[in-house]
């Protein structure tokens, strides 16, 4: 049995208000008060791909020993390295070890599917055991377009394996057409569309039937044998008609994230399946349709193993903890799309040396410290000599992890002199449970809601971006855990 053994999923905090945009900038294209509804979910300044793709793999690798993971497929649109492999960034993060398979996977808005269903037959082959497939996007509509209203950020994870399966792949059916509906060539920011009414006509209402279709006559199913379908179409208004025309319920349906979340590229249909498979019974049979240069359509069969699954922030989880960001200004800021003075500070900009990143290896990338085998201290980063005054013994350490390490503030400063491009820059010490002391930057937080001993977790994001060279720093940061959306 093949398929899907566990699930994640991750949403950034911010979710910027459609009427905030069209309030700011509607008068450039009243047009855009037909998608002026809902919201969109916006990534921090720190967040991309790889940090959105590491969080949503964290979420899923809940209580799964990272060793055992055997591959790992990366697919988006908006991958920040166009030569560098983006997925083994994504590797290093997770602590995965090194003898694994990795690839990129993108240009099409179905690269998640297809992603998924390369993970699943490298999985059926017999080589490879436990496989991850990580779909994540941040794309930037052009100001005071429609795209700039419908597009949202966020990354799904599915572990694929053929152990303690909980939806099991029963089939597929792919379809490739070169249509050209939305266009962005190399050192292009924005993607170019072509008129909407054309793109619904010949683009969503005859490849997604024809992706259905296809599906139901290969493997003689009938419409009402699918519990859930989720079709991955930015456009809303669409669905029902298609639904209507090929005998569906709206009861089948499932939500698009369209009004919550945006519209997310690769990563939007595997959000709407781990959606699905939070809300889902034994036996349900689910599709995922995907759409983008053609489609993906994927049967999914749940299994009893859902029953025991659980635990997972997950779709759900995500779009409920969230932030009104209630400054069109400041989304353009973090999108940089907008000069603004960054000061003398923000000027002074140290090259990334590629060099000392590679040499400090997982030491920045997964938070590799050390952990004394004599007196049980863990001490970072990684030591020779034990930093326990009552131990200090020499070259007796083992590899010890803070990335899935909760923590406590013990202090905190919030500096208005350093640059950030959220300010006050906000920093300070954690104290880890299970002993260990980091320095850290804190993000995805208010400086009224930073107090000693609140709880925080680390999150892979941005540290410094070195433009002129085109590279890019990651580290960690703290996160105070929000329990409720403001």
């Amino acid at each position: 049995m093949i398929g899907i053994t566990s699930y994640g999923a991750y949403i950034p905090r911010y979710r910027l208000s459609r009427k905030t945009i069209f309030e700011a900038i509607g008068w450039f294209n009243p047009a855009t008060v037909g998608v002026a509804k809902g919201e969109r979910a916006v990534a921090n300044y720190d967040e991309d791909s790889i940090t959105m793709a590491v969080a949503a793999a964290t979420d899923c690798l809940d209580g799964f020993e990272r060793d055992r993971v055997d591959g790992l497929y990366l697919s988006s649109l908006t991958l920040p390295y166009a030569e560098r492999q983006n997925a083994a960034i994504c590797s290093s993060a997770l602590a995965f070890r090194s003898d694994i398979r990795t690839a990129d996977f993108s240009t099409s808005s179905k690269a998640g599917t297809t992603a998924l269903l390369a993970a699943c037959d490298t999985v059926k082959a017999g080589e490879l055991n436990n496989f991850m497939v990580c779909a994540a996007d941040s794309r930037l509509g052009k100001p005071g377009s429609n795209l700039e209203h419908i597009f949202g950020d966020g990354a799904a994870a599915l572990l694929v394996g053929r152990d303690q399966v909980i939806a099991e792949l029963k089939g597929f059916y792919s379809l490739t057409e070169d249509f050209p509906d939305l266009i962005r060539g190399y050192g292009e920011r924005f993607p170019r569309s072509w008129e909407e009414r054309w793109i619904r006509d010949e683009g969503y209402q005859k490849l997604i039937p024809a992706l259905i279709t296809g599906l139901l006559t290969k493997y003689n199913l009938a419409p009402a044998d699918l519990a859930k379908i989720a079709i991955a179409c930015p456009d809303n208004r669409v669905l029902p008609g298609i639904f209507k025309k090929m005998g569906l319920s709206v009861e089948q349906m499932q939500d698009t994230l369209i009004d919550s979340v945006g519209d997310t590229g690769s990563a939007l249909p595997l959000l709407m399946f781990v959606a699905a498979l939070e809300s889902a019974n034994p036996g349900d049979k689910i599709l995922i349709v995907s759409y983008g240069t053609g489609g993906d359509a994927l049967l999914f069969e749940i299994t009893d193993q859902i029953k025991k699954f659980g635990g997972r922030l997950g779709t759900s989880g995500h779009v409920n903890l969230k932030k009104s960001l209630d400054s069109y200004a400041k989304y353009l800021v973090f999108r940089n799309l907008i000069p603004v003075d960054v000061g003398i500070r923000g000027e002074d900009k140290p090259m990334v040396r590629l060099s000392m990143m590679h040499r400090e290896g997982q030491t920045l990338s997964s938070l590799r410290g050390s952990k004394c085998k004599q007196c049980g201290t863990p001490q970072f980063p990684k030591q020779r000599v034990c930093i326990n005054p009552e131990c200090g013994a020499i070259d007796k350490m083992e590899d010890y992890y803070f990335y899935n390490k909760a923590g406590r503030i013990n202090s905190y400063t919030a500096d208005n002199l350093t640059f950030t491009w959220d300010p006050p820059g906000i920093y300070g010490l954690i104290d880890f449970e299970g002993g260990g002391r980091l320095y850290m930057d804190f993000t995805d937080c208010d400086l009224e809601t930073v107090k000693v001993g609140v709880p925080v977790k680390v999150s892979f994001r941005r540290k410094h971006v070195d433009e002129s060279r085109g590279v890019i720093a990651y580290y960690w940061k703290a996160v105070p855990i929000h329990k409720t959306s403001t």
